[in-house]
């Protein structure tokens, strides 16, 4: 066997064993003291969290862990006061801070985990902050806001040995072990094609970046706030919410949707990351005929293709993600009254014998025509996670780092969060200005030449055929961060 054949069977060998253990984790108890034999230390009934973010995503995060006995909610942190005030009437004996490396640095051997739920950008330097530690970490979807930071957030977990676990809860959900019984029971052959879509966004997108300068809200530590993203002027424009459209802080609607509509795709089918993806989006127009490129915001629509090869060798699986509306052809299979996904996307496996669909967070699975679900039974070889995926992460720290597994720890989410912002790479090499284009105006066709199919060298993590693509594998931070 050469070498690359040896390098190729063992990263196949590494992925089936990451998503054996993905669904095989659920079955976790904690582990008595005697089973832990002589001279080992049974761990602390108590597990203490930090929240950074406390508003928010992280009010339900935090109120989610804190439904087990063993938790308890430590310490708070969160750059704007006006966010967290849930969380703090729901745990009044932790304390607030505003910086988060003020609160590690001071109560680091106090601290047995951390939860980061805060806008993507901020999401890598928070965790590995907390890593190196060596807290346990659960982070928010998407794991990061570049695909550099994924693939050293996987390595730093491995490293410092702690547990980890994304924010992507439909993980842990009974759907997604549907589907995969389906799959392995043949039901719908080999999986050729794959179409995901979400109705996201639903927050303003295809901007121009402000340019009035208003008054910073006195609760709010600005600074703080723009953490590793470049200097600005504060603008109502970004705050609470709407972050998210602004690509210096979120990762658009693929990037708030993907790791729940694609997981049943990347967890149940042979791949890892693709070759190939290519791009659409919706244009601006500033006038009659005249596109205009806003490239601090996301489209607000796009569709993106991902070529995917098999890790068994045996061809190509074709992905598809739309956004912003767009939606696949319905089935034939499907009635004209009858729901394709649901109010937040789908997802539809097109298989060699038949097709299955499901909801957002691979819920409700069910094969096509529907009338098969009546004939059809498939016998439970998978274990739910009955406790959820809040509480098996929470149930794993208890544990220990190596005791239990999780839904999405890094080892899966990390991979999982680089194939997805692979299509956010495309994205915004969409827009890349050609400076030599010739005709730069009425029609402007010539003047984008990020519009191509883009080949990805996943182990060295560069676009192969477009260098202009690569300066958004890896963002510089801001000095200081």
């Amino acid at each position: 066997m050469s070498t690359n054949e040896e390098n190729k069977t063992n990263s196949t060998t590494r992925r089936n064993f990451i998503k054996t253990l993905g669904f095989a984790g659920a079955a976790f108890t904690i582990v008595p003291r005697h089973v832990l034999g002589k001279g080992f230390v049974a761990p602390s009934d108590t597990l203490y969290v930090a929240g950074i973010g406390a508003g928010g995503k992280g009010t339900s995060d935090l109120a989610s862990f804190a439904k087990s006995p063993n938790v308890k909610i430590a310490y708070l942190c969160d750059v704007d006061e006006r966010s967290p005030k849930e969380s703090v009437k729901n745990f009044p004996d932790a304390p607030m801070y505003k910086d988060y490396r003020k609160m590690l640095e001071e109560n680091k051997n106090s601290i047995d985990a951390v939860s980061v739920s805060t806008p993507d950008h901020m999401h890598a330097v928070q965790a590995m902050a907390a890593m190196e530690l060596g807290k346990h970490v659960y982070v928010q979807k998407p794991l990061t806001h570049d695909i550099a930071e994924a693939r050293q957030l996987t390595e730093a977990a491995k490293k410092y040995k702690v547990v980890t676990q994304m924010g992507n809860q439909g993980a842990s959900g009974d759907g997604v072990r549907k589907m995969k019984e389906y799959y392995d029971a043949g039901l719908i052959g080999e999986v050729h094609t794959v179409q995901c879509w979400t109705n996201r966004a639903i927050w303003p997108m295809a901007l121009e970046t402000p340019t009035r300068k208003d008054n910073i809200p006195k609760e709010l530590d600005w600074d703080l706030w723009l953490g590793t993203a470049a200097k600005r002027d504060y603008n109502d424009a970004y705050l609470p919410f709407n972050w998210r459209g602004w690509s210096d802080f979120g990762t658009g609607a693929l990037g708030d949707m993907a790791c729940h509509i694609m997981d049943p795709v990347y967890r149940i089918l042979p791949i890892l990351y693709p070759d190939q993806v290519e791009c659409s989006a919706v244009d601006a127009f500033r006038a009659n005929f005249e596109t205009i490129d806003f490239p601090k915001s996301f489209p607000t629509a796009s569709k993106i293709h991902l070529n995917y090869p098999r890790t068994d060798g045996n061809g190509n699986i074709k992905v598809t993600w739309m956004d912003g509306g767009i939606m696949p052809e319905r089935p034939e299979e499907l009635g004209d009254d009858e729901a394709l996904g649901n109010w937040d996307g789908g997802v539809l496996f097109i298989g060699t014998k038949g097709k299955l669909l499901a909801d957002c967070y691979g819920a409700n699975p069910r094969l096509l025509p529907l009338s098969l679900n009546e004939q059809v039974s498939v016998k439970e070889t998978i274990a739910r996670v009955p406790e959820g995926h809040y509480l098996q992460w929470v149930n794993a720290c208890i544990a220990g780092y190596g005791k239990a597994e999780t839904s999405s720890s890094f080892d899966y989410a990390g991979p999982f969060t680089e194939s997805i912002l692979i299509g956010n790479l495309a994205l915004k090499a969409y827009f890349e200005v050609d400076p030599n284009a010739k005709n730069q105006g009425f029609w402007g066709g010539t003047k984008y030449h990020g519009r191509k199919r883009l080949h990805w060298d996943a182990k060295n993590m560069k676009v192969t055929n477009f260098d202009e693509a690569n300066q958004y594998v890896k963002r510089e931070y801001r000095t200081g961060w």
